[in-house]
């Protein structure tokens, strides 16, 4: 199995499988106001064991939330930080309709191809518009959708020595 297909598949896996191939630390951790600090082990925090990445979540009281938390959390790390090679069998990135941000399995599977499309065109957005099949417009639109996704997307223009995308609608 190659790499593209494994990282689509950890991101697409219900969150049993995931979960399995996960570490998981519960521990305890401050709440705001100080209710419950120190009483409960309701932090949690993954580790993919497969890729290296973790998450955490701590905002709330329940264990079973945060694991659900993280888990997101995850899915979107691993969408934003590991990165394939386009080749003739990669798939093009369902954009229409644009993906739901809060459906994280389909939202983080096209983000990752979207990014790897970005990488292969040099962060340059027109290039990566033409080969994801999509107006520059609407590629741009759904970078600045998502703050997580600008940010990678500015990071990776930076290193190439490209100027940050700016926002032209506030």
């Amino acid at each position: 199995m190659s790499e593209t297909e494994q990282r689509n598949l950890w991101l697409m896996e219900d969150d049993e499988h995931l979960k399995q191939g996960c570490i998981i630390d519960f521990h305890k951790c401050s709440g705001n106001g100080g209710q419950k600090v120190n009483k409960t082990s309701s932090a949690v925090r993954l580790i993919h064991k497969a890729s290296g990445l973790s998450a955490e979540d701590t905002r709330e009281r329940s264990q079973a939330r945060n694991l659900s938390n993280a888990l997101k959390k995850l899915r979107l790390r691993i969408a934003l930080k590991i990165r394939n090679p386009i080749t003739d069998s990669t798939p093009q990135p369902v954009l229409s309709p644009p993906p739901a941000l809060n459906n994280v399995k389909t939202y983080s599977t096209a983000l990752a191809l979207m990014l790897d499309f970005l990488l292969a065109s040099s962060w340059d957005i027109p290039v990566a518009a033409q080969a994801m099949n999509v107006s520059k417009t609407k590629l741009t639109k759904l970078i600045f959708r998502d703050p997580a996704f600008l940010l990678e997307v500015n990071r990776g223009r930076s290193e190439k020595g490209l100027p940050p995308l700016q926002n032209p609608v506030k």
